[in-house]
């Protein structure tokens, strides 16, 4: 993990402020001299202003410089991330698509959708970019400041609340899920189309709750458009370090990480997916990829390759349990 000094430069990345700056310009612009063996195409599951969709645009331009080929970002959203998966899987393998993987598309989506024709044997994983706790917010209008607080309101409206969630089948989703049955709730699911649409609706007061990712929410906490209740990881986020972890509030069943990351297909050429690898982790290296994500609250893990492939293994295992305990199924 990279050390909170690293952080020091922390400029704010507000959604306007990104899709106008350079780094995202740099992402979306072809060159229309490049021949379409130049492009490297990266493939975003999810609504543009996402916070994966961000993410791509800081890093798509310095992975493909080291391959020495010019970055596009493409969204592709929908159906919780399963059309671009199916969209990637399914296109000739040519060593051109790099897809922007999640924790809900890789891990939850294979356990929680029945005929999906995809499955992550189609994919090679190359790095793990970043990760970051989840954040459970409220709108501001909600007369609850801590988590015992939200509970007793919950209670007291039965039948009247949401949670909102930014996909269908996403942590956030199952974490809302997790409210209901640990606290005895009928929070009623909402889920839109991205951590875009999830956050509009909760500073809205459409949905009133939510498992927000903390990049997009922060904005909203420091205004006081959103009351941040708890973290999900298992230390305090730097960001909000004002702000509990339901390890703190004795409830560590709520313990979890959303990452995004890099795969490509697994049937490109063993030396393209080794050189895609290694551009991967080498762009993350950057400053100009570290210091935006790292001024917005991500950690680098670090992990390429195999050892990539082994944490999407575990975190399949760990949301493998609560998926049980809910009995969600998901349909497209």
């Amino acid at each position: 993990m990279p050390k909170n000094t690293e952080s020091a430069a922390c400029f704010e990345l507000s959604r306007r402020d990104f899709l106008l700056s350079g780094v995202a310009a740099k992402a979306v612009s072809l060159d229309r001299s490049a021949s379409a063996a130049e492009l490297l195409t990266f493939i975003v599951p999810f609504e543009a202003g996402s916070a994966p969709d961000l993410y791509a645009r800081i890093v798509a331009p310095e992975v493909a410089n080291l391959l020495a080929r010019t970055a596009v970002v493409e969204n592709k959203p929908g159906a919780a991330g399963n059309i671009a998966a199916e969209y990637v899987a399914h296109r000739p393998a040519d060593n051109a698509l790099i897809m922007i993987g999640t924790a809900a598309l890789c891990e939850i989506n294979p356990l929680v959708f029945d005929n999906l024709r995809w499955s992550m044997k189609d994919f090679a994983a190359l790095a793990k970019g970043v990760q970051s706790p989840l954040v459970l917010v409220t709108n501001a209008k909600v007369p609850a400041r801590g988590l015992d607080e939200l509970i007793s309101w919950a209670k007291a409206n039965p039948g009247k609340l949401s949670y909102a969630s930014y996909s269908i089948g996403a942590p956030g989703d199952f974490l809302g899920a997790q409210l209901n049955q640990v606290f005895g709730l009928d929070l009623v699911a909402v889920p839109y189309h991205g951590s875009a649409s999830q956050i509009n609706a909760l500073v809205a007061g459409d949905s009133p709750i939510g498992f927000a990712q903390t990049q997009n929410s922060l904005p909203h906490i420091k205004s006081g458009a959103l009351n941040a209740i708890a973290v999900t990881g298992p230390d305090r986020f730097r960001l909000l370090p004002d702000t509990p972890t339901f390890r703190d509030l004795k409830h560590p069943e709520f313990t979890s990480v959303v990452w995004f990351g890099l795969l490509t297909q697994a049937a490109n050429a063993p030396n393209a997916i080794r050189d895609m690898t290694a551009a991967a982790l080498k762009a993350h290296e950057d400053q100009r990829v570290r210091e935006p994500l790292l001024a917005q609250g991500y950690d680098l893990p670090d992990e390429g390759g195999d050892a990539f492939a082994r944490s999407i293994t575990a975190g399949t295992k760990h949301w493998s349990a609560i998926v049980k305990v809910t009995g969600f199924k998901a349909s497209r």
